[in-house]
């Protein structure tokens, strides 16, 4: 497991919750190679949505640029091992009035 060498660029997630993330994220480095990133993102996805509720988002890999709206306290950016880790959970647009 590598908990603790991920390097946290930002974040408003509670902390109980970022240390859920950078496990998430270690675990699934264990199990898949780090070239498969949708199998790195999928794994921590569905994590945060059987612990937190459905929802949730994941991007993995060395080089993507990102513009989003997210949940209040829900989102995490992070470098562990090679690869960048974002995780946020969407917002919900408010719904228009005629």
């Amino acid at each position: 497991m590598l908990e603790g060498k991920a390097l946290i660029q930002d974040t408003d997630m509670p902390v109980k919750m970022q240390i859920q993330a950078m496990a998430s994220a270690s675990q699934a480095l264990d199990l898949f190679d780090v070239v498969d990133c949708k199998s790195i993102a999928t794994h921590i996805k569905k994590d945060f949505d059987r612990r937190y509720g459905s929802g949730w988002q994941c991007v993995v890999g060395s080089n993507f640029g990102c513009f989003f709206t997210h949940t209040k306290g829900t989102f995490i950016y992070f470098t562990l091992e090679t690869l960048n880790f974002l995780i946020f959970k969407g917002a919900n647009s408010p719904s228009s009035s005629p």
